[in-house]
């Protein structure tokens, strides 16, 4: 799961959508009324007002202002006018007219609160160049008679010209209506199919009867053909679906396409060497999140950019942090790790589940040992994913207390900035001061899971390091044992995600699992064996993530040979897990081995499925039944394609991928001098939920499926995050040694 990411923003944008052409809006309710006092700027520029010693100025007619480079943050630089009124509930349309000299400088257009918190109750980051018409509508979440119009123009290193015409906040609008782009009603996996694997797709058609389908090939020649199975209306979607099962067809090739009722589906391959470069490219995501080094342009050529967070202006780095004030009375080197998804921040239990996931996978698939990921390490005679996975243990080692302070041997749950930053912003120019957040139980038990976990793999290559991991492992479970209640609360998330957890029982049997696993202590086995988590159901609708890590220890001690007794039976509860996740898959006319509770799908869904997913190659590998193979392959026919939005969720794979994850520095988006993220990134996916503005603003009232959009601003359903790819890289790993 990812940052509980606010930003600042409230609010809550209901009906909003940039204005399109060919959607119909319906009458309006009230008569329609401007909020901004000279926006055409006929004779002046006022009430309209500069900060950052800029002069605004009238300019043929417009309102013109020379922007200062140098400056860190969008905020540094505005422009706008104050006492706007604003009622709750009332929908909003926000225009202007703007152009940017030179082109390519990015601005945040923001209806805000004026006055401190300077809440955010709509924003738009449009690149300017010369001059264009912006047009939205939102709806207001809050009234205020202290709104503001505002245009951010900061965090540019060179000056630009920015000028701005027809400002215009007009209430009593009607809300317009989103319809995503979703392309032809086939639905298939736009990456490839497995030759000698199930080959699924899905019909969205208002048919209720079985229909003819043609496989063709690049040639346009047809080579398979049979009837479509009606599923009727599909829950997760609110579709009228049916399914198309063309298995039978095994023969390689690029460029298929299949055609039913009148529609023909993006083109897809059958093969399996894209996700032999899949398993790499999921894995190479790793590097350009490092904190702590400068990222090298010849290994990710468009990619590179300085070192983050290490003690150079503007940042304040993590080689010397204090605690939060009132926490601690010493300061720790934190330097290191991941960031964790589009922020800044470093959090031990997100940092902790993705290190043992990674680490599973290695001990699961013995080709990883061979994928080389052009990372600086590279050619040290350790494997490369160990290599990489070495960067966050260094810093998951270093949030452990010192000995000697109160809570010597626990975690600190986590290390960021004291306030929440703006988008874009690369790493080295954070300006915020860092802080150090209080121990936690979860996050010491995540720290002793892994460090354990990484004494065994780590052994042969580096036994100093393992016995140094192991050591610290043992301190951690003894002082989460002496520590048990330790909870991280839900208010800490100024500045971070609070990662908040009150259930650690499931972490005390992940810990006490890999800590007899590596060690065959009967210390250990008994904390195993007397734990409520060892004969309860762990896979739930979602097996694991970093607030439910149960089934992590259920899973090893499953696969990593050891002598725990009553061995049959945890393989056979994995095993009994899958068939659940199956029996799931089948009733599901997409073929996704995941139903939520009322629909209601979670953050981060796609990682979900994945989870489950993994379970599945777990008892694959412990039975060597195919069905448990087939399972894998057809979930990811959802990931990649086969979804209610034709969309594959992984950046550059597929005809259409996710392409604008939520990221202060992958932000082309907002900024055309920086990148998309990094080819294999997988995007959060459908959240119903939406807690974001701007989803809201798009999505209110989405039906499952359709509760996700592909924008930078919509951190809630397009993430990105250390722990999502994490099982996209293990799927991966799995399907290429098939």
């Amino acid at each position: 799961m990812s940052i509980w990411e606010r930003s600042r923003v409230v609010a809550v944008l209901g009906a909003a959508a940039v204005v399109a052409a060919g959607v119909a809006a319906p009458a309006s309710a009230a008569a329609e009324v401007e909020q901004v006092v000279n926006g055409a700027f006929d004779t002046s520029t006022e009430p309209f007002w500069a900060n950052a010693g800029m002069t605004l100025a009238l300019d043929d007619g417009r309102a013109c202002a020379d922007v200062p480079g140098g400056t860190t943050n969008k905020w540094d630089a505005i422009v706008g006018q104050n006492d706007i009124d604003l009622v709750a509930g009332e929908t909003y349309r926000f225009s202007f007219d703007a152009s940017g000299d030179p082109a390519g400088r990015g601005v945040r257009a923001v209806v805000g609160l004026a006055v401190d918190p300077y809440d955010t109750y709509f924003e738009q980051s449009p690149v300017l160049g010369a001059t264009q018409h912006y047009e939205w509508t939102f709806t207001a979440g809050a009234s205020t008679a202290q709104g503001q119009v505002a245009f951010q123009l900061g965090g540019s290193p060179e000056p630009w010209r920015f000028c701005v015409d027809n400002v215009s906040l007009v209430g009593g609008v009607p809300p317009e209506v989103y319809e995503p782009d979703t392309g032809p009603r086939v639905r298939v996996n736009q990456v490839a199919y497995v030759p000698k694997g199930p080959k699924g797709a899905t019909l969205v058609t208002e048919a209720t009867t079985a229909l003819p389908w043609k496989l063709a090939d690049r040639a346009g020649k047809v080579v398979a053909q049979g009837r479509s199975t009606p599923r009727g209306v599909d829950v997760s979607s609110g579709q009228n679906v049916h399914s198309v099962d063309f298995s039978r067809y095994t023969r390689k090739g690029t460029g298929y396409t299949l055609t039913v009722d009148g529609e023909t589906s993006r083109p897809f391959d059958i093969g399996a060497e894209a996700y032999e470069k899949l398993r790499t490219d999921a894995l190479k995501f790793y590097y350009t999140q490092r904190s702590g080094i400068a990222i090298d342009d010849a290994l990710r050529p468009g990619y590179g950019r300085p070192a983050g967070h290490v003690d150079v202006a503007p940042n304040q780095g993590d080689g010397d942090v204090p605690c939060q004030a009132g926490v601690c009375d010493y300061r720790l080197d934190v330097r290191g790790g991941w960031y964790d998804a589009g922020d800044h921040g470093k959090y031990v239990v997100n940092g902790g589940i993705s290190v043992w996931e990674l680490l599973n996978a290695y001990e699961r698939s013995p080709g990883l040992k061979k994928v080389g990921l052009a990372i600086p390490e590279s050619g040290n005679r350790t494997p490369d994913l160990l290599n990489e996975v070495r960067w966050e243990l260094d810093f998951l080692l270093r949030m452990q207390v010192p000995a000697g302070q109160p809570y010597a041997g626990m975690a600190h749950h986590k290390i960021h900035d004291q306030n929440w930053t703006g988008l874009p912003l690369l790493p080295h120019l954070d300006p915020q001061p860092r802080e150090l957040h209080p121990v936690s139980t979860a996050a010491t038990l995540n720290l002793a899971a892994t460090a354990a976990q990484a004494a065994r793999v780590y052994k042969k290559y580096d036994a100093a390091f393992a016995q140094r991991a192991l050591t610290a492992a043992r301190t951690a479970y003894a002082a989460a044992k002496a520590n048990p209640d330790r909870y991280a609360p839900e208010s800490d998330g100024v500045g971070g995600g609070a990662y908040n957890d009150a259930k650690v029982t499931d972490d005390f049997y992940w810990a006490a699992a890999e800590l007899f696993l590596t060690t065959g202590e009967k210390g250990y086995q008994a904390d195993v064996l007397s734990s409520p988590e060892h004969t309860a159901d762990v896979f739930g609708a979602g097996a694991f993530d970093w607030g439910n890590t149960a089934a992590a220890g259920r899973l090893d001690l499953a696969l990593v040979p050891n002598r725990l007794p009553g061995l049959p039976a945890v393989k056979a509860s994995v095993i009994a897990g899958a068939e659940k996740y199956l029996a799931i898959q089948r009733q599901h006319a997409y073929g996704v081995p995941y139903a939520p509770a009322g629909n209601s799908w979670d953050w981060g869904s796609n990682s979900t499925i994945l989870n489950n997913m993994v379970v599945i190659a777990a008892a694959h590998k412990l039975t060597g039944r195919d069905r448990f193979r087939d399972g894998v392959l057809t979930g990811l026919d959802y990931i990649f394609g086969r979804n209610a939005l034709n969309i594959s969720y992984v950046t550059g794979y597929g005809e259409v991928s996710s392409q604008n994850q939520h990221s202060r520095w992958y932000a082309r988006q907002l900024d055309p001098a920086l990148p998309n993220p990094p080819v294999g990134t997988l995007a959060g996916g459908p959240n119903s939920s939406i807690q974001d503005p701007y989803a809201q603003s798009k999505l209110t009232g989405c039906v499952g499926q359709f509760c996700y959009i592909d924008d930078i601003q919509s951190w809630s359903t397009n993430e990105l995050t250390i722990n999502w790819n994490a099982p996209l890289a293990s799927i991966a790993a799995y399907v290429a040694e098939l």
